[in-house]
């Protein structure tokens, strides 16, 4: 199974060294595509959405093409603050719990989960749509399956790391955005004696529908539009959310990643709704509004030739749909990593796998999009109005989060007002779309995602209530338990190998101290040696940043150096060994073979907490990590103790 675990998904990583971090970051360019896919592939749904909802009133198509525009680069300007403010990533749920509070960061952390899941989901079905396109209208029954199955091979793909799945992705992602850019300028070119035309008669048309309707009428149906197109902003967050994979200096690799996004972005979306304007495209079931308006640009070509060029660009879209999906699986787990380390979800999901991913998380989304698929049978229309509501809750709560802080900042920080004015104006249009957006759809599918995140935000507030009663409870034992060690200094004794050694797998003072105690009580004067084993688990948490890998180390450091210190104390030789990574189980195993090899009679002691009204969500909550090793280290011939350690309110 090891072996066929390493051909799968490639040779672990050494989390602690420094040339592991440099040689999975990724530099802006590597960045826009893997990160700014989500983003760029949204120009397949948001604009055909936003055109869909003008009905006979296309004429407002010309002002639509220069808000999305204008709005792209907004937000992402906006966003760039977040990138200075959280250079170790977090992005929106960072903002949210730092600038305004955990609560918020709550709220904001559970849409992005939603948000994250859906990317995945709305992606993968626009691109089976796209991919339909070209085939028989009788095969589409057989779309759902193909989604799936896209859906199961990108999850085993990112659980090979990131860039390995950027890289593989590049060419689809450079594939799209040059056969587009050079369509979109083709489409307009061949219009380009009309355009003028075009543009005077949308002016005309406007005020004509001004003066019959009134302007707040026709602003109501701009607004309407432009927020069920609001799925063309999405993605923009994801340079924010995974600055911590980017190259150092991270600020700048993230500031131009966004840039890269932006613009693309911009030209992309702007210039497909001004093609369905200079075009007129008819929506044909079963085809998107993109294959359509590709189709009528391309007639005067050969008919072998434009089938091709259809052809081309509609594997075009597939693929960039799957990068998006990909982006999904880099910045859904990392999100939910961070609510890890904040209690908001199980702790393991803050865990990493030896090939540095968060490898739980990957498998979480992966299921999580399949249950939607298969719910909403792939329904992009569908998907797309619960996919934008989160990602505008998100968007408000970070911008509100920025005001805040320039606000309190506006003491020391000079060049506050251009920033807080950005803020304030990408706040109130964020707001206003997600406002608008919630209205028209809230019947049609709107409360659904309300529902799941209102479900999620619950959950989260239970799980964290639970750590911290459990971490209480802990940090009270490590601090009865901790006695202090005063007296005599302390003695060197020699170890001897032959003579009956206690080792203890230890992970805190209060647990170590238990064991301890327990076994000089039990068996006193039997042990000679005691051999104290601890691992220090490298998490999302500790492997964003040397400073805190160092931290990791003096703690770890320090409670073997105090139960060594208090075995020697109290005349028992004494010896530590101390490993660190992401995968407990092997390295203590790897431990374990050379304490056996060096001594010859040993017995293993760990502690194993009994939570307190303990059931099947606490287990959940908690990795049973005794009993595991106890049967991994089985068949070194281990003779192991586990310890039960009940806390008690």
């Amino acid at each position: 199974m090891n072996k066929f675990r390493r051909l799968l998904l490639g040779k672990p990583r050494n989390p602690l060294s420094k040339d592991t971090h440099r040689s999975i970051a990724l530099v802006a360019f590597l960045a826009w595509i893997g990160l700014g896919a989500d983003g760029l592939s949204s120009a397949n749904y948001g604009p055909e959405q936003a055109f869909i909802a003008l009905g006979k009133y296309q004429h407002l198509a010309l002002y639509l093409a220069v808000a999305t525009a204008l709005t792209v680069f907004l937000i992402s300007s906006a966003y760039n603050q977040v990138i200075r403010l959280f250079p170790n990533g977090g992005g929106g749920y960072k903002v949210a719990s730092r600038l305004i509070g955990p609560h918020a960061g709550l709220i904001s952390g559970a849409a992005l989960i939603i948000d994250y899941a859906l990317t995945i989901t709305t992606s993968v079905a626009s691109s089976a749509d796209a991919l339909f396109s070209l085939l028989p209208f009788e095969w589409q029954h057989y779309k759902l399956s193909l989604e799936v199955v896209i859906l199961l091979l990108l999850m085993l793909m990112n659980l090979r790391g990131a860039k390995e799945s950027i890289k593989i992705l590049m060419p689809i992602f450079l594939g799209f955005f040059i056969t587009h850019v050079g369509m979109i300028i083709y489409g307009i070119v061949l219009h380009q004696h009309d355009i003028p035309t075009i543009v005077h008669e949308a002016y005309s048309e406007t005020s004509s529908s001004m003066g019959s309707l009134g302007a707040f009428a026709v602003l109501a149906l701009f607004m309407r539009a432009y927020s069920l197109g609001s799925g063309t902003y999405t993605g923009l967050e994801a340079v924010s959310n995974n600055v911590n994979i980017l190259k150092e200096p991270r600020v700048k690799t993230g500031t131009w990643t966004m840039f890269y996004m932006a613009l693309s972005l911009s030209i992309v979306a702007g210039g497909i709704i001004l093609l369905y304007l200079l075009w007129a495209p008819v929506p044909h079931y079963g085809k998107t509004l993109n294959a359509v308006v590709f189709h009528n640009i391309l007639a005067s070509w050969p008919e072998g030739l434009s089938n091709l060029g259809l052809v081309i660009l509609l594997l075009a879209e597939a693929g960039i749909l799957l990068v998006a999906a990909n982006t999904g699986f880099l910045g859904g787990p990392a999100v939910l990593a961070n609510m890890a380390v904040d209690s908001w979800v199980p702790k393991r999901f803050s865990m990493l796998s030896s090939r540095l991913v968060t490898q739980n998380g990957i498998i979480l989304f992966g299921l999580f999009a399949a249950f939607l698929l298969l719910t909403t049978e792939g329904d992009v229309s569908f998907l797309v109005v619960l996919y934008s509501i989160n990602v505008f809750i998100t968007f408000s709560m970070s911008l509100l989060g920025l005001t805040t802080y320039w606000w309190r900042h506006r003491q020391q920080e000079k060049r506050w007002l251009p920033h807080i004015f950005l803020s304030i104006l990408a706040l109130v249009i964020c707001v206003l779309i997600l406002i608008s957006t919630l209205l028209t759809k809230f019947e049609s599918g709107g409360w659904i995602t309300i529902v799941i995140t209102g479900a999620a935000i619950t959950i989260g507030l239970k799980i964290r209530g639970h750590y911290r009663r459990f971490n209480k409870l802990k940090a009270r034992l490590n601090q009865e338990m901790r006695i202090p060690l005063v007296g005599a200094k302390t003695k060197t004794i020699p170890l001897d190998s032959k003579k009956p050694t206690g080792v203890f797998l230890v992970s805190e003072i209060g647990a170590a101290m238990h064991s301890l105690l327990w076994v000089n009580r039990m068996f006193p004067d039997y042990f000679r040696n005691f051999i104290f084993v601890s691992h220090g688990e490298v998490d999302i948490g500790s492997f964003g940043s040397q400073e805190a890998l160092e931290k990791l180390k003096r703690q770890t450091d320090n409670t073997l150096d105090y139960l060594v210190t208090y075995a020697k104390q109290h005349d028992i030789a004494a010896d530590s060994y101390c490993t660190f990574g992401t995968d407990p189980v092997d390295h203590i195993y790897e431990v374990a073979e050379k304490v056996n090899a060096k001594y010859t009679n040993t017995i293993y002691f760990a502690s194993r907490y009994v939570y307190p009204g303990e059931n099947w969500f606490i287990r959940i909550l908690h990795s049973d990590m005794t009993t595991i090793l106890q049967r991994r280290l089985q068949p070194l011939g281990v003779k192991m103790l586990v310890l039960p350690l009940k806390l008690e309110g």
